[in-house]
């Protein structure tokens, strides 16, 4: 297993909080699937998040942050296509 996810944020926005509890989920989601999750801090409004050197999430990009379901989509989909996210996965 070499599952890596990195989440830059900017620190100038006070992101850290809204990082730390999206990698929180993250590692509950995955467990025993991710390697590693690193907070990378930044600037410019930046925040981005990375699988295995794969961005599934950019705020400029994508237009704002994530929905916690759909950012452990995009991980899974990289991570382990097949794993059922069980209620994640049902949609609305």
């Amino acid at each position: 297993m070499t599952n890596k996810v990195a989440i830059h944020y900017c620190t100038g926005c006070r992101w850290l909080l809204r990082s730390a509890w999206m990698a929180q989920e993250l590692l509950t989601t995955f467990d025993g699937e991710l390697s590693e999750l690193s907070l990378h801090p930044g600037s410019g409004g930046i925040f981005e998040v990375w699988v295995n050197d794969q961005r599934v999430w950019s705020r400029k990009e994508d237009g704002g942050f994530p929905e916690i379901t759909e950012l452990k989509q995009r991980v899974r989909d990289q991570i382990n296509p097949e794993k059922s996210l069980g209620h994640s996965d049902r949609k609305a």
